[in-house]
């Protein structure tokens, strides 16, 4: 229990410290969860197109971290628009912090000339977060050889949970290889507090910036049985509160594989190292990442050991009946890497 209580105490100060926010979880995988990255990736794809995806952070801490995410999305041709659906829970100390989201996303496409497109997309839904308040661990409550022995006299809130709504926008430009986009997540700023203690804590989920781009070479033409290898190298940039952080890599695939290597720095300092190697047939992807900690976490008393993530793509667009289509499409898609 002893070698557990870093983990209640750090969910503990995040959930009621003044001086801390709450981060979003942000897959490593994001080119196989792009709706939680941009909007206004909703129809970047002609055919229907489901992504599962699952994260377990820190594993050597039990239940540290798990994040668990679905999503669906299509494109409407005749309207230029394309539109989602997301469902994502989160859970956070063995249980201790849940929060639980469900949105609906619109992207629309405008195209500038015969090889610039434009996406514009919109994100609403709610977000729900709830505390165990009987997981908690408190000062008060330490013997200093047993541990947690004694019941805490902190004030138990009314309300364990909290329903908010949550909206948020994102804006993509793109060309026949190379693309860049933004989002603004949670510009309303929803309330996720459970103690209104001060005006700080008032304040609700602070606006997450993100800030991505990408290029796509080919290594050699498409025949009739294999997709074209390719290589993608990509950016992002994402700041929420005081917390940041930059992924730089790259993503390749190589007919039914496909692999990458990101870097991943935060705002102070080195955090990770990610692998990522997967495998594709017909409209079936599956992927798995690890990270590597690099930062001084990797040396903390026990390790957090490293992060696990799999992610799972339907994409319909890769079926036979779509495959005439997508070669007579009208306009450029560079989003390889995220089909």
């Amino acid at each position: 229990m002893i070698k557990r209580l870093p983990l209640f105490f750090l969910c503990a100060l995040a959930i009621f410290s003044s001086k801390l926010n709450a981060q979003d979880p942000v897959f490593s995988q994001f080119y196989a969860a792009p709706l939680h990255i941009n909007p206004a990736f909703a129809g970047v794809t002609e055919a229907p197109r489901f992504t599962f995806n699952y994260r377990n952070q820190w594993s050597a801490w039990p239940n540290a971290y798990s994040t668990y995410a679905a999503a669906y999305e299509q494109t409407i041709e005749s309207l230029n628009s394309g539109f989602g659906f997301i469902v994502m829970a989160d859970n956070a100390g063995d249980g201790i912090y849940k929060t639980n989201r469900f949105s609906a996303v619109y992207g629309y496409r405008l195209q500038a000339s015969d090889n610039l497109f434009f996406k514009f997309g919109a994100e609403a839904g709610l977000i729900q977060t709830s505390i165990n308040w009987d997981k908690l661990v408190f000062g008060d409550q330490l013997d200093p050889i047993n541990g947690p022995t004694d019941p805490t006299n902190e004030d138990r809130p009314e309300s364990l949970s909290r329903t908010a709504v949550d909206i948020s926008a994102g804006l993509l430009v793109y060309a026949k290889n190379i693309y860049g986009g933004v989002s603004l997540k949670h510009l309303n700023s929803p309330n996720e507090n459970f103690l209104q203690l001060n005006e700080n804590l008032n304040a609700g989920a602070p606006m997450r910036l993100t800030i991505h781009a990408g290029m796509e070479f080919a290594l050699g033409k498409r025949n009739n049985r294999n997709d074209a290898a390719f290589i993608s190298p990509n950016v992002m940039f994402i700041k929420q509160g005081p917390f940041g952080q930059f992924n730089v890599g790259s993503y390749a695939g190589f007919g039914k594989f496909y692999g990458g290597l990101w870097y991943r720095h935060t705002l102070s300092n080195a955090d990770a190292a990610i692998m990522m190697l997967g495998f594709r047939h017909g409209i079936l992807r599956m992927g798995y990442s690890y990270d590597i900690t690099l930062s001084e976490l990797a040396s903390a008393p026990g390790g957090t050991g490293g992060t696990h993530e799999i992610a799972l793509t339907i994409n319909l667009d890769d079926s036979r009946a779509f495959q005439q289509k997508k070669r007579a499409a009208r306009y450029s898609n560079c989003f390889k890497m995220f089909n």
